[in-house]
């Protein structure tokens, strides 16, 4: 599995630092790709955060988000990916300080 990340565009929400997808390339889901993932700033500025693909919903004028990438009993079991996609951003933002950085189209891919 690799994953790629993929810098903001211009007009993403304050914060966003950029999408992840999950590069399948073994098993029943090779040659597929998960995305969803977001790498965010976080407001307290204690760091980054990262979300996993959901669905918004609307009930009773609420808004309302159903996460298709759920652990089926551990909740900490989703903590590795996240870690692991904020190491592959991490990694991105080191080659980016050692590259040029005025190509706003350089994505990444970190094979796990």
């Amino acid at each position: 599995m690799k994953v790629k990340i993929v810098p903001r565009t211009a007009g993403a929400p304050a914060g966003k630092l950029a999408d992840a997808e999950l590069h399948f390339s073994d098993g029943l889901l090779a040659g597929l790709k998960l995305v969803g993932f977001t790498v965010w700033e976080r407001h307290d500025s204690r760091g980054r955060s990262v979300t996993f693909p959901a669905r918004q919903y609307t009930v009773d004028g609420e808004r309302r988000h159903f996460v298709l990438l759920r652990a089926t009993e551990d909740v900490s079991r989703t903590d590795p990916l996240r870690e692991l996609i904020l190491r592959a951003y991490s990694e991105h933002e080191a080659s980016l300080a050692g590259a040029d950085a005025a190509s706003p189209d350089h994505t990444a891919l970190r094979s796990v």
